[in-house]
């Protein structure tokens, strides 16, 4: 790899000069709007880092915790090739989505999948854990008619078509919102739970149809980041923006579990590897802020193999809470960044509307912006 140089000072003014609380944010566009994802990354920090940062011709983006795909479309709004890694599969099917090309015929594909749906009278409903509790018996046959229809349907059509299902399954369920745990009476029909699905298909169409830029590459791995083999990406990288999980903050694998179990997915195993889950840490063998200095060593260690020299590292990480004590994982990030110089670091404040299950539990009311450079003659 060549190494890429650029004046730090110019750098730091550009960063320094962006409000990065963006008061006067807009209402997000479509795209971002086309499914429920808690406690997501704003597409103005990957934004802001873009338009502030260079990076060499040629070269790619990585985030290393992809979630919903922000920082990928950001990248494909600039023109940039991106690669995205992440453990959960809705994550993924979500990143995938929006930045793939539309899919032509895809309306009428989801209108045929609601057709046969309303006509399919024996269908099996799969065994899902505490069914009856979270879905009334219509809405379970619904949403099984709407996935066996799937089966027929073309192969190009399946990732926008699962995306639309798994966006109203919390919806169409008794659970009370997206970052409400609980069981309420919401009186769903079998006829919502199609109208519901027709919607958010057309809304999707509406979504994939407003990108108004070149849809770059895009490489969604559905891996687990800690033991990705850098290989896999094939091209060199000249910056990475990503906001890892973080220790008892946010439960990503909650937030979709019955989005998983509906798409033939478990949400067992990605809670079981997923970074910071609270479920970590009130076990008998439980997580420590260790586990979490280890996760980030892995995760330079990944960054190393494919970032240039030169190239830049930026997290987005909020401190956490642990049996009462307070943790400063931005401090735990800049000591696993070995062979990085900080060019700069700032405090954000979280909006208040921003929830997650675990808010206030983890009492996180800002987050550290890190800006690394990867030290020039570091291979």
């Amino acid at each position: 790899m060549g190494e890429f140089v650029i004046d730090e000072h110019m750098t730091e003014a550009a960063l320094s000069g962006v409000d990065w609380n963006f008061p006067g944010r807009r209402t997000p566009s479509r795209i971002e709007r086309i499914h429920p994802y808690p406690a997501k990354f704003i597409a103005e920090i990957p934004r802001a880092l873009l338009g502030a940062l260079s990076i060499p011709k040629g070269t790619a983006i990585l985030d290393p915790f992809c979630g919903s795909g922000t920082t990928l479309v950001e990248s494909q709004r600039e023109g940039l090739q991106s690669f995205g890694i992440d453990l959960n599969p809705i994550a993924c099917l979500l990143a995938r989505v929006k930045t793939a090309p539309y899919p032509n015929g895809f309306r009428e594909a989801a209108l045929t999948v609601v057709d046969k749906a309303r006509y399919t009278k024996d269908v099996e409903v799969p065994d899902l854990p505490n069914i009856d509790h979270w879905f009334d018996h219509s809405v379970q046959h619904g949403l099984a008619t709407l996935v066996s229809a799937f089966d027929d349907v073309d192969s190009r059509y399946r990732d926008a078509l699962h995306l639309a299902l798994s966006s109203i399954v919390v919806r169409v369920s008794r659970q009370e919102s997206d970052t409400r745990y609980a069981a309420i009476n919401k009186c769903v029909t079998l006829n919502d739970v199609y109208i519901q699905f027709q919607r958010a298909a057309i809304q999707l169409e509406r979504a994939l149809n407003e990108r108004e830029y070149l849809l770059k590459p895009a490489v969604v791995f559905t891996s687990d980041t800690l033991g990705f083999d850098a290989s896999a990406i094939g091209a060199r990288v000249g910056m990475v923006i990503t906001s890892p999980p973080y220790p008892n903050a946010y439960e990503y694998w909650l937030y979709h579990k019955y989005r998983m179990y509906w798409l033939g997915f478990d949400p067992l195993t990605v809670k079981n590897q997923e970074i910071g889950a609270r479920a970590h840490f009130y076990k008998r063998k439980h997580h420590t802020p260790q586990d979490f200095v280890l996760q980030m060593t892995k995760t330079f260690n990944l960054i190393r193999d494919v970032l240039v020299p030169g190239g830049y590292a930026c997290f987005v990480v909020g401190r956490s809470r642990i049996h009462g004590e307070h943790v400063d994982n931005a401090h735990i990030v800049k000591e696993a960044a070995s062979g990085f110089d900080l060019v700069f670091s700032t405090e954000r404040v979280i909006p208040t509307h921003r929830k997650s299950f675990n808010l206030s539990h983890a009492n996180i009311r800002t987050e550290t912006l890190l800006v690394m450079k990867r030290k020039t003659g570091c291979f």
